[in-house]
């Protein structure tokens, strides 16, 4: 029998997340998605923005929160717990929760970031917990792409082939 591995530890339940996050050092990066089959673009952006802060917590949506975002019948591809086991086997990531609800609202209130980062399709103004953040003296990101690639595309031309 083989241990379970050591990134299955960065897996945090919601209702145990601020007690996680006390253990982490600060600035505290927080930033949100599906990250449902994940790619270049998206590990080039984690990287980035990791490298804001000390820390970084992700937060996943269910396959439920994700459904609803019309992304399409067949989304999300890879379950919720295989997102979140790939989610916490990147080394940029300290802790990875999920969230239900259709915005990540309560992740962020619960972990009280520091620095709120999104992806550059995201405007500052539009990024949720973004007043929250900027009204604790905190920062909020909107980091550019730098590779264009998305699940939807990635899917698209799977299907063509």
């Amino acid at each position: 029998m083989y241990p379970a591995p050591a990134f299955e530890a960065r897996i945090c339940p919601p209702d145990q997340l601020r007690e996680r996050i006390a253990s982490l050092p600060r600035p505290l990066v927080f930033t949100n998605g599906c990250f449902d089959i994940l790619h270049r673009g998206h590990v080039t952006y984690l990287a980035q923005a990791r490298a804001l802060g000390a820390a970084m917590v992700v937060a996943l949506n269910s396959d439920a929160s994700v459904r609803r975002q019309g992304k399409g019948d067949d989304r999300p591809i890879n379950t919720l717990q295989d997102r979140l086991a790939v989610m916490a086997a990147l080394g940029c990531v300290d802790l990875v929760t999920w969230f239900d609800e259709d915005t990540p609202i309560a992740p962020i209130l619960a972990c009280q970031p520091d620095v709120l980062v999104k992806g550059g399709d995201w405007p500052v103004d539009r990024i949720v917990g973004a007043t929250e953040t900027l009204a604790r003296g905190g920062s909020v990101h909107s980091i550019p792409f730098e590779h264009q690639r998305s699940t939807t595309a990635l899917l698209d031309k799977i299907r063509r082939l």
